[in-house]
């Protein structure tokens, strides 16, 4: 499972989209302040080791596969993790979102695969507060392209996703997902111009 030969790389945002009518999942307040911790430092006292969360909106609105919106903390329903398989393992540890409701089988991703592939040269300045990156350029030959998702360095608090993570998920959730292109090695494609703005 992974990048399709002779594909052009491409590297994504994923989130939860405005469209429709999809309950949304806001990971508590205590493992969520933890997982923005071990985003920055990595530091194994600041692991997470469970999440617990709870769903917005109506309860008789249909659950979102993809419902988190934080771009550093990905929570993915049933069909998504079998739709990503391996490419998520190799990724980070899938650790179970407890939502006090016993049928829910959500994983959050934490992804551990920090990878140094960014052209610094090339992309905009990391913002002072977060590290945010508006416009990304890659070195392709160092993208990691047969992981699910990867972070970078420079900007640890996000998850990138690669295109075939990304349109594998846009195939299974069409208009429940929102994709934001941060840089493609096609350059008929155009990246978004914000692609971490809400």
């Amino acid at each position: 499972m992974g990048r399709t030969p002779g594909m052009p790389l491409a590297v994504h945002r994923l989130l939860p989209s405005l469209i429709g009518e999809r309950r949304l999942l806001n990971i508590d307040d205590i493992p969520f302040r933890r997982i923005v911790r071990w985003l920055r430092t990595g530091a194994e006292v600041d692991r997470p080791t469970e999440v617990t969360a709870q769903w917005s909106d109506d309860p008789e609105e249909t659950k979102a596969e993809f419902p988190c919106s934080d771009p550093g903390a990905p929570v993915l329903g049933p069909e998504a993790v079998a739709a990503l398989g391996g490419g998520l393992a190799a990724a980070g540890t899938l650790l179970p979102v407890h939502t006090g409701e016993a049928k829910d089988m959500y994983v959050l991703l934490l992804v551990e695969q920090v990878v140094d592939c960014l052209d610094q040269r090339r992309s905009s300045r990391p913002r002072k507060r977060n590290g945010e990156i508006k416009q990304a350029v890659f070195h392709p030959e160092a993208v990691p392209a047969d992981l699910a998702a990867f972070r970078i360095p420079e900007f640890r608090g996000a998850v990138f996703w690669n295109d075939w993570a990304a349109r594998r998920l846009l195939e299974l959730l069409g208009d429940d997902l929102e994709d934001r292109l941060c840089w493609s090695e096609d350059r008929s494609r155009r990246p978004h111009p914000d692609p971490w703005a809400f």
